[in-house]
Parts: C-alpha cells; structure tokens; sequence
C-alpha cells in the first residue's frame, strides 16, 4: 500500500473580529487519505472531528481626556473614557467609579450619579447624558464595540493651585473575572464557557485633574500733557495710559491677549505702544502687538502663557482729546 498525499480539510464560518474568531463558530476537521491500491487510486477519510470557539473575556479602557485644568468648588466637571469589548463575543460590563486613589494631592467628589453615557457625543457631560445605573442599564456590548462614558465630579473648595487629583472608571465582566486562561463553565454566549483572557476580564484607568485657578493683577493709570503746559485735560492734550498685568499666585494665565479700546472723543496717537519698553509696531507683523481697527479700534498685545516668574508685563500707549 503506497500513500501519495494527506490532506486536513477544515469547514468553518468566515466571521472573525480584529480579537479572534467569534464565540460559538464551528471548527471542523476531517483527515482524507488518497492511496493507491491494486493500481487503482483510492480515497479514504476519517471520522470528523468538531470543536465549538469558546467566549473570551476580555476588555479595554481608554482614558480619552487630556489633564482637566478646574478651579475650587467647581461642580460637575467631567473625564471621558472609552470603554471597548476586546474579547470574541458579546459581553456585559459593569462600571465603577474611584475617586480616592493613592499618589494625588486631593481627591475629587463624585457627583451623584458620578457615571454618565457620553450620549449627544460631545466628550463632555451636559444635561441630555444618560446616567449609568449599574444593574440597570450595563453596557452590553458585541465583539470590538465600544462605547463612551463620562466620570463626573465636584472639585473639592480647599485645595491649592497645582494640586492634582484622580478619578478612576473600572469595566468589569459581568461573567467574571479571573486568571487568564481560568475557564468559567456555561458563563459564555449562548451558554457556552468562557475563557479569562489577558485582561483578567476587567481592566481600570485614570483620569486627572490639575487645579489652575489664576489669579491676575490689572491696574491702569493715565498721565495727561496739556500743549499749554500743564495737566489739565484739555481738547488737544495727550493722555498717556499706563497699564500693568501680573500673575500673582501659582497658575498659567495661557494664551493672554490684552486689549484696551481707544477712549471715545480721543484719538490713537501714531507708534505710541510700547511692551515693558519696548516699541510695538501699529500693524499685525511679527511683533507682539498692533492697533486693531477691525471694529472699534483697540490696542491689542498679546503677552502669551504668563505664570509668577514672568513678573509686571508693562503696556503704554496715547491717545489725543479730540
């Protein structure tokens, strides 16, 4: 007897998530043999062998908001996350919320409810949100879906500019949890075991929140040059404004634009803006400042991030009575 060729021969369904083969698919798998016998081929197969792909538990959480700047006593200030089904069947989630974690400097107050489904999408919490209510209404969620949810918090009063506290969302299988690879009997779709995979069935992240309450120091004052030769404003006298921004406590004052609108029956004296010294030309170019007559002419200059160390930034310009 003289074997030419063996051959496996599998039958299976073509539906496969990024995660693996989706629970519940049938794997066949029968052997054929072809030989020749008395010169004449011949063809023999085995019994087939039939194996059902078992559920998978596994889930991801992803932490989709940048560190949230908040001042003392805020309310209702959110993180978003994402939560997805990495596992090769449908699951159920259940979510929790943490909000007094070790290694932050205050710890955030869970607004009640503190879980909220981003419903409108908007990657913050507004008033059309819909609250989770574990039990209630768990995420149920098939194969790579994911869905969008919301931890909401109060911010504690007492707190101090640059302290930061966390908040915690966890997703859990409502089929279990476990080492990976510990088989949970009959707990999969359509009662099928299933199967801990890397995660454990639960996975857990944190979001932040960085106190920034600014404090900034404005004052102005005007000196007035009469042509006659004194102080008094007079039609035809120069008024020469004086103006001082400072931050004055430990927070970023980002992206701070100054603005000061030419006075009324006055007129903007030509080159006359001048930055801790410092001329500023009238037009937009490469300096920091212009005169800006898009609407109602302005002076306009833009100081940038200031913090304490950038002490006074000092701004001057005149104007005419008319």
């Amino acid at each position: 007897m003289q074997f030419l060729l063996v051959s496996a021969i599998f039958a299976c369904s073509n539906a496969a998530w990024a995660t693996g083969t989706a629970a519940g698919t049938v794997i066949d798998n029968m052997v054929t043999v072809n030989f020749d016998l008395s010169g004449v081929n011949t063809t023999q197969d085995s019994n087939t062998v039939t194996l059902t792909v078992l559920e998978r538990l596994d889930v991801v959480v992803t932490l989709q908001s940048p560190q949230i700047v908040v001042a003392p006593g805020e309310t209702n200030r959110s993180l978003l996350f994402t939560v997805t089904n990495t596992g090769n069947g449908n699951d159920e989630l259940e979510l929790f919320i943490d909000s007094t974690l070790t290694g932050d400097d205050f710890d955030p107050l869970p607004a009640s409810p503190a879980i909220y489904f981003d419903t409108d999408a908007s990657g913050d919490f507004t008033v059309g949100d819909l609250a989770y209510v574990q039990g209630g209404n768990d995420p149920q969620l098939a194969a790579d879906e994911s869905v969008d949810m919301l931890l909401v918090n109060d911010i504690p009063p007492a707190v101090v500019d640059g302290w930061f506290g966390r908040s915690e969302l966890t997703a859990t299988s409502t089929a279990g949890t476990g080492l990976p690879g510990e088989t949970l009997a009959g707990l999969g779709d359509g009662g099928l075991d299933a199967v801990i995979g890397a995660s454990g069935g639960t996975a857990a992240v944190f979001g932040e929140y960085l106190i920034g309450d600014v404090e900034i120091s404005i004052q102005k004052s005007v000196v007035v040059s009469n042509p006659l030769g004194g102080t008094e404003p007079t039609v035809g006298a120069t008024l020469n404004y004086t103006i001082t921004v400072e931050v004055t406590n430990g927070g970023i004052a980002t992206a701070s634009v100054f603005s000061d609108p030419i006075p009324a029956f006055s007129t903007y004296v030509t080159s006359s803006i001048l930055l801790n010294g410092g001329n500023l030309t009238d037009v937009i170019d490469v300096d920091a400042g212009e005169l800006d007559t898009s609407g109602a002419p302005a002076v306009v200059v833009r100081l940038g991030d200031l913090t304490l160390a950038d002490g006074v930034q000092t701004i001057e310009f005149q104007v005419t009575i008319d």
